[in-house]
């Protein structure tokens, strides 16, 4: 009897799914998945969260459909990257101009705590509601820059490290105990740039005036009876209050849905024939390095392999269905040589007569703008950090360190130049000498990409280069991005370019069948060879740390420092 009831009830709700009022709902106390997991480890990591692509098309085909009424998104504590949070903004606007209620909540905006960007995001919706004892960190962007050079001294390390050019700050880390004139500036224009993008969205959604919305910026953070008077919050409720009126709004028979199972279940598009011409979608997350993409068991974050972009690129590029390519980007850089495998599979799409559109996460720079400056256009969001066309080198010289611990060393060698890179001993004059043309050779063989690529002279790239770190407006401004958008944007262009329906389905890329999975790869011309794996990595969670202190890293071309905008 139970049996029968339980199959009742399961077959009652999927009609109801098909037939009911819906009320969308999501959740993002536990943030976003930016792409399909890229080894087995991610998989599991990923069971349980929200794919920002299934957002993005869920909330796309929402806004056509009569059924569904409202949208109600918990905005949590956990941080998410200032153009994750645009194209969310972007995704909820169009959904609100359909006519559909869009309501954020927010248990707080930031505990005695930065809650710029979560508000940020929260301001796009039609009624934003804060748990009384909730608050609102309204209070701006704050962008720090620690120096080690003294402590360093003090241990005896001493830095070798040279850089192209200026604003190639990473060395400074390590080299200075301030910042120079170029680290400031760069600095101070991206908190400005990032700034401006917040009043205007706040003053946007809000009905308030920019100059207003400046001001509130100058006061917070606020509580929560002051943030409902100065017009940043709509009322005070906690969550079953919220629920409560929405429900009403959308009618009392209404279904509540995850956007993410709204958008994988019946209700979603059919699925794309085997047949069909499709977009290929090809994801490329973390630090550039070469060889197969994953990550460490023992923690850390995903890396972007060369031999896995490379050949999924050319699996789609081989697949007569694909007739055009998106190619999602979210990369801080690394390897130059990694870099630019990419980057000639890029070029060589291209040259198959399929279209390459870049669309950049939150952060697309230095080795990250190496792999997307080819393609036919870039996306990219006003508040993703791209630019940092630039590269530095070098090593810390630990010889000092280790004679005040009582450690000694002795070399035996076969070259002049055979221990060039221990860390025991500086750099000789003739040495040094051969990093800098190293340097210089990489730095003009980037700049020289770029100017091709983006149709730009020598000059001009090298006055947008000099390795500065740019948000996406200003990038754009500049030539080095095409079009300010998102992922959705950047499909939408895809279709175009490669002569597609607007309804063109997407496929991420490789697509492999179970078989093709577990089977090992025939050659790297395989589409097999573009399975990712788990990498034993010796740093594993300490993988940051280890670069902070100049231990062996992802590469050269790495944006300087930590950069996420929260």
């Amino acid at each position: 009897m139970d049996a029968t009831k339980v199959i009742i009830d399961t077959v009652d709700r999927f009609r109801q799914r098909r037939t009911a009022p819906l009320v969308l709902e999501l959740d993002l106390t536990e943030g976003l998945f930016e792409g399909p997991p890229a080894d087995p480890l991610g998989a599991i990591l990923s069971m349980r969260k929200t794919r920002l692509a299934d957002v993005l098309s869920g909330l796309r085909r929402a806004a056509k459909d009569p059924r569904v009424r409202a949208l109600i998104v918990k905005i949590g504590t956990r941080p998410l990257g200032l153009a994750t949070v645009q194209e969310l903004r972007r995704a909820v606007t169009r959904l609100r101009e359909a006519g559909k209620l869009t309501v954020a909540f927010a248990e707080t905006f930031g505990e005695f705590g930065a809650g710029t960007v979560p508000y940020y995001l929260a301001s796009a919706f039609e009624r934003v509601y804060l748990q009384p004892s909730g608050d609102v960190g309204l209070t701006g962007v704050a962008l720090e820059q620690r120096f080690l050079r003294g402590t360093l001294t003090k241990l005896g390390v001493e830095y070798q490290l040279g850089q192209r050019h200026e604003y190639k700050t990473a060395a400074n880390t390590f080299t200075q105990d301030h910042m120079t004139d170029a680290h400031r500036e760069s600095l101070g224009r991206i908190t400005e740039s990032v700034v401006e993008q917040v009043v205007a969205g706040v003053a946007e959604g809000r009905g308030l005036e920019p100059t207003k919305v400046r001001e509130l910026v100058d006061r917070g953070p606020f509580i929560g009876a002051e943030a409902v008077e100065a017009g940043l919050v709509d009322r005070l409720a906690y969550r079953d209050e919220v629920y409560d009126e929405v429900k009403q709004a959308a009618g009392e028979e209404s279904l509540l849905l995850y956007v993410g199972r709204y958008a994988k279940g019946p209700i979603a598009d059919k699925i794309p024939h085997p047949g069909s011409q499709t977009v290929a979608l090809v994801h490329g997350s973390g630090p550039i390095r070469l060889g197969r993409s994953g990550r460490s068991p023992l923690g850390g974050s995903e890396a972007m392999g060369s031999d896995t972009v490379c050949a999924a690129l050319r699996a789609a590029r081989r697949d007569e269905h694909v007739k055009a390519v998106v190619f999602r980007v979210d990369s801080p850089g690394g390897s130059y040589v990694a870099s630019d495998a990419i980057w000639r599979e890029v070029v060589l799409t291209r040259r198959a007569g399929k279209p390459v559109v870049v669309s950049m996460g939150d952060v697309a720079a230095s080795g990250g703008y190496m792999v997307s400056m080819a393609a036919d256009a870039i996306v990219a969001q006003p508040g993703t950090l791209t630019g940092s066309i630039g590269v530095f080198g070098g090593k810390a010289v630990i010889g000092g360190l280790l004679e005040k611990l009582g450690v000694s060393s002795e070399t035996v060698s076969e070259g002049a130049n055979a221990g060039m890179f221990s860390s025991t001993h500086a750099f000789s004059e003739a040495q040094w000498e051969r990093v800098n043309v190293w340097l210089d050779r990489v730095y003009d063989d980037f700049v020289n990409k770029v100017a091709e690529g983006r149709g730009l002279s020598r000059e001009r790239v090298h006055e947008l280069a000099k390795g500065r770190v740019w948000t996406g407006a200003d990038a754009h401004e500049g030539g080095l991005v095409d079009v300010l958008g998102g992922l959705e944007d950047a499909l939408a262009l895809a279709r175009s370019k490669g002569g597609l329906a607007d309804d063109a389905p997407v496929r991420s890329y490789p697509r492999l069948n179970p078989i093709e999975r577990l089977r090992p790869a025939d050659s790297s011309e395989d589409r097999a060879a573009a399975l990712t794996r788990l990498r034993l990595e010796a740093w594993g969670p300490l993988a940051h740390l280890a670069t902070e202190l100049g231990l062996p890293s992802y590469g050269p071309l790495m944006l300087p420092g930590s950069w996420t905008i929260r």
